[in-house]
Order: C-alpha cells, then sequence, then structure tokens
C-alpha cells in the first residue's frame, strides 16, 4: 500500500524547479552575463532573446517523449515547412511519476474532486498550425467527446480515451514483465501519448510535428507564474463542480480561478463545446499578457515561466526550440484563430453520451484551411494535378471504403471521375489501417498518378481485372494534393493567381476565438 505521506512529499518537491543549487548564485551570475551578451547578438535573428535564452536553459532539463518516431512512417506527407503542434491537456491529479497529487491541494486548489477521477483523459487537444512564412496561426479545438476510430485497431471510442485505453494495455504488459514504479508510469505514459497523436493524425489528415502535454498540475503551476490573468465573460456563471464562480464582464484571475474558468462545462448552453472556447480564449488572454507585459524579453520572468516548463510539461524530442521560436513570431504576437471542429450530433454509444462526427467533412474543413487542399469543403477534392490523364478515358477505378467514414468512396468515385476516369464499383469493405492502390494488367501507368495522390505506391494485383484500378481508402486517409499557389501580400490578386476555396464562418462549431487581446465568451 503506497505510503500517502511519502507521496505527497514526493509530489510537494516536484513542485521545486529542478536543477538548482542554493549554493551556485557565482555560478548563476557568470551564466546570466554570458546570457545576457548572447542576447545582443540574437536579437539580430529574432524580435525578442527568447530563442537563445528558450534553447540554452529551457533544453537543460526538459522532459521529452519520443512518442512521435511512431508516427513517422504512415504520416502524411509534408508539403511545405509549415509546423503543426498538438497541445494536450491531460486530466490527471497525478505527478510525473504516476504518485497521487495531495488531497488538499486537489480539492482546495485544483477543485477537482480527488486523485481517483478523470483518469488519463485528454480533455484539451488543439492542434496549431503554424505556416512556414511565418503568417496567421490557425488553430483547431478538437471536442473531447468526438466518437472516433482509435488508433491501433482499438475501435470507436471518444477521442479523449485514447490515451487512457492505451496506457492501461501497456501497464497490464509491463507488469507482466516485471515492470513497476515510476518506471511503469513513464512507460505506460508513452503509449498514451503514442496513441493520442495516431489518433489526431488520422482523424485530420495531417501531419502532426511537435507536441506538448500538461496535466492539471502544470496548468495550475503556469498559471501560477503568469497570474492575475484577465478573461471577459459574456454573462455571470456559478457552477459547484469546477469552482466557477465569476460576474460578466473583465475580470482578473488567479491561479485557481483561472482552472476553474477553463474546466466549467455545466451550466454552458454548449457544455463542452463551449468550454472549448473558453479554452482558447484562456490562451489568448496569457499571449497578450506575456507580450505586453514585455515577459518574451525579460529574463527573469521567462526563468520562472520555464522552470514551471522544465517540470510540469512534455515536448517531443525533436523540437529545436531556437527554429520553433524563428518560425513563430505571430504565435508570441498574437496572430492567430482558433476554430472549434463541427460535430454532427449528439448520440449514445456504449452507455456515454458522444458526439457524432464526419471524418471526411472535417478532415475537408482542416486542410482547406491551412492550404493542402483548394477545394471549398462541400466540394469533391481531385488528385494532383487538374488536366486529366492521357489514359483516363481508358482507365476504370473502383473505390472501395475501408475508412468508416460515410460516404468517403462515394466522394473519392466522384472525384477521380471528374479527371475523366471510368466510374467504377462503389462498395464498402472491412477496416484497414492503410490507403492502398491495386492495379490490373494495362493499368500500371493510371495507378502510379492515382496512388501518387494518396502518398502511397500502386501494385499490381491478380485479382484486378485488366485496365482496372482497386482504391481502398483506409482509416484518416488522405491526399497529397499540390498546395495552393501564394496570394500576394497586399492589393488585389495578381492574375492567374490562385487562393483556396473560402470556409464559410459558419462551418465550424461556434465563433472563431481571435488573439491579441482578452476575447469575451460565454
Amino acid at each position: 500500500m503506497r505510503d500517502r505521506h511519502r507521496s505527497a512529499d514526493r509530489a510537494q518537491a516536484r513542485r521545486e524547479p529542478r536543477g538548482r543549487s542554493r549554493a551556485g548564485r557565482p555560478a548563476r551570475a557568470a551564466a546570466a552575463a554570458r546570457i545576457a551578451v548572447c542576447l545582443t547578438s540574437a536579437a539580430v535573428m529574432l524580435t525578442s532573446g527568447v530563442g537563445w535564452f528558450a534553447y540554452h536553459w529551457v533544453n537543460n532539463g526538459l522532459i521529452t517523449s519520443s512518442a512521435l518516431d511512431a508516427l513517422r512512417k504512415g504520416a502524411p506527407p509534408k508539403l511545405d515547412d509549415s509546423v503543426n503542434l498538438l497541445l494536450i491537456g491531460l486530466d490527471s491529479r497525478k505527478d510525473m511519476d504516476g504518485n497521487d497529487l495531495p488531497k488538499e491541494f486537489v480539492q482546495q486548489e485544483l477543485h477537482a474532486g480527488s486523485s481517483d477521477i478523470g483518469g488519463y483523459n485528454t480533455n484539451t487537444l488543439i492542434l496549431m498550425h503554424i505556416p512556414p512564412d511565418g503568417g496567421k496561426v490557425t488553430a483547431f479545438s478538437i471536442p473531447r467527446d468526438d466518437y472516433v476510430e482509435i488508433a491501433g485497431g482499438r475501435g470507436e471510442h471518444k477521442i479523449k480515451e485514447a490515451y487512457g485505453i492505451a496506457k492501461a494495455e501497456a501497464e497490464d504488459k509491463l507488469r507482466a514483465q516485471g515492470v513497476k514504479g515510476a518506471d511503469l508510469e513513464h512507460r505506460s505514459r508513452e503509449a498514451g501519448r503514442e496513441a493520442t497523436l495516431a489518433t489526431v493524425q488520422q482523424f485530420l489528415g495531417v501531419p502532426i510535428d511537435h507536441f506538448a502535454e500538461v496535466n492539471l498540475l502544470g496548468f495550475y503551476d503556469i498559471a501560477k507564474v503568469v497570474e492575475p490573468v484577465q478573461v471577459c465573460l459574456k454573462k455571470p456563471v456559478r457552477d459547484r463542480y469546477s469552482g466557477a464562480d465569476f460576474p460578466a464582464g473583465l475580470q482578473d484571475l488567479n491561479a485557481r480561478q483561472a482552472l476553474a474558468f477553463v474546466r466549467q462545462r455545466h451550466g454552458l448552453t454548449g457544455g463542452d463545446l463551449d468550454r472549448t472556447h473558453r479554452q482558447q480564449a484562456f490562451i489568448s488572454s496569457v499571449t497578450h499578457k506575456l507580450k505586453s507585459q514585455g515577459v518574451w524579453s525579460d529574463l527573469g520572468k521567462l526563468q520562472g515561466l520555464f522552470d514551471v516548463v522544465k517540470k510540469d510539461v512534455v515536448i517531443d524530442d525533436r523540437w529545436n526550440i531556437l527554429d520553433f521560436a524563428r518560425q513563430a513570431p505571430n504565435l508570441t504576437g498574437g496572430n492567430a484563430e482558433f476554430h472549434t471542429l463541427p460535430i454532427a450530433g449528439f448520440a449514445t454509444r456504449k452507455g456515454e453520451d458522444v458526439n457524432l462526427v464526419d471524418p471526411v467533412k472535417v478532415r475537408s474543413l482542416v486542410q482547406a484551411m491551412i492550404g493542402r487542399q483548394a477545394p471549398a469543403p462541400d466540394q469533391p477534392s481531385a488528385p494532383a494535378g487538374s488536366a486529366a490523364p492521357a489514359d483516363a478515358g481508358s482507365t476504370t477505378v473502383d473505390v472501395h471504403n475501408a475508412s468508416g467514414a460515410v460516404g468517403a468512396a462515394g466522394a473519392e468515385s466522384k472525384s477521380l471521375s471528374a479527371l475523366g476516369y471510368r466510374t467504377g464499383q462503389v462498395a464498402n469493405a472491412p477496416s484497414s489501417h492503410t490507403t492502398s492502390v491495386v492495379y490490373g494488367k494495362g493499368a500500371e501507368e493510371a495507378a502510379r498518378k492515382i496512388a501518387a495522390s494518396y502518398g502511397v505506391n500502386a501494385v499490381p494485383g491478380a485479382g484486378v481485372p485488366a485496365g482496372h484500378v482497386l482504391v481502398t481508402l483506409g482509416i484518416g486517409f488522405t491526399k497529397a494534393a499540390p498546395a495552393p499557389s501564394p496570394r500576394p501580400s497586399g492589393g488585389d490578386a495578381k492574375p492567374g493567381a490562385s487562393a483556396p476555396s473560402p470556409v464559410p464562418s459558419d462551418a465550424f462549431q461556434g465563433e472563431a476565438v481571435k488573439m491579441g487581446g482578452v476575447p469575451c465568451v460565454d
């Protein structure tokens, strides 16, 4: 049985920043002098000293994960140097080693019940797309109850459960091998991260380049460093579950209140969907404060913020902070817009209330917004290349749907028909995690062109009739459509230039939340 007092002591100890020594003041002073000199030269490259400071200070002692390695092979192709960053908010009342946080702290400060509640659900999933030219950042919140196919052949569940399901599976296997304690927690969490990342990647059809994970304690600690944070509510709220008790209008929140602000869902008209707007608004408010108060160029303030990051945040091991600082000035500058991905309705599945979603529509919206395809979301997308291939008229394309997405085969068949290919059989197929293109005699060249649009290789198949190509759409399929021509920086579009078709503002769930200030939300 776990020693509660020892567990509490360990949890308290983890709140102290790592790598500090009481006797290290001279060394810190010398380090500060070196930092000051280097910041002066780094200012030529960056708008602030955050890049050099982050690279040399934060990289020493970060908690990193190699979970993204498991996704590289099956990831959708990258079309440019943009960055897709997934933010993961873990609803866990445990520390990094799996120890329960002190009961009084969880109840009084986090207002989060007990360590038995929440498990390892990812209650926050936000994909941030950062364009290669430093333009406006586009972010997408994925509602936590979206009912999707969980990666790894685990069937359909709420997307928030991918982490906990995979972690529990890994724990059982690792325990059987004799693994225990903190090592068991660390290794099983890696499995949870891998499943979450893979599930989001196949759901949205875009590659994930980096991720950052934070739990309730991490959020609280970050909020503690930057408090008070100003937020704005359209109407007063009071919720005993989250502890939210706020009047309407602008107000300053401490760390405990901030956690209640982003966790409230009871009493909100849209429930969880409105909660995503709270999370988006809070990120905007924090970023606005950091920028307006000059935190990005203040070494002292940055040290406090990054000490928390090193203690409570997990990031992928391929994240180069310096490169990221160069690429994302508009993220820290507030030039970003948040959208909440749409749902198709509500239902009960396996005894639980879930959000029904249309994966094809969701992927189309996301890809249209970030420039991975030019057609509007309600129009069929075409494979790479707009001109009909010379052999299209002599090739029949059969499309089978193994993705589980309703109507996917029909939509793809129409896209291929629009390019001049003959329409073949359209049917469903047993679930598959991969998209494949198989051809019969005489259809090799056509198959290669079609396969290239999905980022896969065409292979011959004895069971495919001559002159036919069989396309089987796997879970999370996407097309490697060419990026649209760049839009001019100002004025009217130049002749011949093309741009992504506009996405209707009501295509998402609720209004977009724009960064750069303190947005007012429900």
